[in-house]
């Protein structure tokens, strides 16, 4: 089972005044904050416990639309893998450390 969600970082986000002037990139903390929201968008009973792995493969611009994937990762640690789109090209990768709960 994988949920997608889409997103957009706007370009008046405060992270991207001084993330390089004048030819401005979302930083990898904004895309990530939005990876943990698409979560909890999902699961509403999930607690984020940790980041395993995230590998940043090409920069993503303001207002350039993007997809979040999750999908758990089939062991019973409860891990998700998540990947973000541009087009088909995906520009983020890892693997969330998550706990859930019971409703």
């Amino acid at each position: 089972m994988t949920f997608d969600v889409f997103r957009v970082i706007h370009a008046d986000h405060p992270s991207l005044p001084g993330h390089f002037p004048g030819a401005p990139l979302v930083p990898g903390v904004v895309i990530l904050d939005e990876v943990v929201a698409a979560l909890s968008e999902w699961r509403h009973d999930s607690q984020l416990t940790g980041v395993h792995t995230v590998k940043f493969l090409a920069p993503l611009k303001p207002e350039q639309p993007f997809t979040i994937s999750l999908s758990p990762t089939g062991e019973e640690s409860g891990d998700v893998s998540f990947h973000c789109r541009v087009n088909k090209r995906v520009i983020v990768e890892g693997r969330l450390a998550v706990l859930w709960t019971a409703p």
